[in-house]
Order: C-alpha cells, then sequence, then structure tokens
C-alpha cells in the first residue's frame, strides 16, 4: 500500500476501532462489562478506571459483580456508579457490589437500535471526511510532485478503503443490532 494511502487508512481505522469502543459501552439486555469502561473511581485522589480497582465479573447473564480489592472503596464505586449514564442502582452486601441488569422494553430496544445506527452514520461521516481529506491532499500533489493518472488511481485506491469501512461499520451495526433486539 502507497505511503500516501496507509496514512488515511489508519485514521479510518482509528475512527472503526471508536465507533466499536463506543458500540461495547450499549447494553443489551445482558450484562456487560464493558459498560464500565469509562467509569472512574475516586482512588486516593486520583480517578481510577473500576476495573483497576476491583474484580468485575458476570456471575449470570444479567448480573455483573464487583469485588473492590479493598472495602473502603465500595462507596466510592457506588458513587462513580449513580453519578454515571448507566442507569442501574447498585447494591452491596458489604464486600461486593451488584448492578442487575432489567429486561429491555421493546421501546427501548429501539431507541438502543436507533442510538447504534446514529453511531454508526458518525462513524461513516467521519470516514468520508478521511477520504475527502485524502483527495484534497493528493490535489495539492497535482501540482508539484505526481501526474494526473497517479492522482486517479491514489482516489481510486483511497475510495475502495472508504468502502470497505462503510461496509465493515454496517456490519457491526447489523450485529450489534440484532443482539439488542433478541430477547
Amino acid at each position: 500500500m502507497d505511503a500516501r494511502i496507509s496514512e488515511f487508512n489508519d485514521k479510518m481505522q482509528k475512527a472503526y476501532d471508536y465507533m466499536e469502543s463506543e458500540l461495547a459501552t450499549i447494553r443489551a439486555g445482558r450484562a456487560n462489562p464493558h459498560i464500565l469502561d469509562k467509569l472512574k473511581v475516586d482512588y486516593y485522589g486520583t480517578p481510577t478506571p473500576i476495573q483497576q480497582v476491583g474484580n468485575v465479573t458476570v456471575p449470570e447473564p444479567r448480573i455483573i459483580q464487583i469485588a473492590p480489592w479493598e472495602k473502603s472503596l465500595i462507596k466510592n464505586i457506588e458513587k462513580a456508579i449513580l453519578a454515571s449514564d448507566i442507569g442501574i442502582t447498585p447494591s452491596n452486601d458489604g464486600s461486593v457490589i451488584r448492578l442487575v441488569f432489567p429486561e429491555l422494553t421493546e421501546e427501548r430496544r429501539k431507541d438502543l437500535v436507533k442510538e447504534v445506527q446514529k453511531k454508526g452514520e458518525e462513524c461513516k461521516v467521519a470516514v468520508r471526511n478521511i477520504r475527502r481529506d485524502g483527495n484534497d491532499a493528493f490535489k495539492k500533489l497535482a501540482k508539484t510532485e505526481i501526474s494526473e493518472d497517479e492522482i486517479k488511481d491514489l482516489e481510486a485506491e483511497l475510495q475502495k478503503i472508504t468502502d470497505k469501512f462503510v461496509k465493515d461499520v454496517d456490519v457491526a451495526c447489523e450485529a450489534k443490532s440484532k443482539e439488542i433486539l433478541t430477547v
């Protein structure tokens, strides 16, 4: 792959990876420990990811269990969960925190699918903007370094990469939508 193309390929890959990480945080009626990825707990004055202050497990399909390594962290972890947009109230028994996920209503599932599609569309827009930036960069090169035929080849290759990423986004969003709609 041409070095000029690989730069834009890498940017598109980053946009796709970001979208995938965003999709992982959308809960689909099942307990997914990734919804805690963005949560930070106050650990001796330092915001620290929950996964770094305790064991996060999924003992049952609709329960996440957090066992902090220090019992004193239970209140801080609960506070972080309540302040987040997860929408689940934690319960604790003094040693572990449990998050019980309720069954999703049909309406909520449809809302989540819309959110997935929105994130997919945002990623596609980002990919297309990267393609546009690439095409602009190639046109600037035309004035000095390369011929118009080479520019057309570079633009065609960039379009193929763009099409591949748009297709990958559609596949990922379709899979997540199917996961959400599965009861």
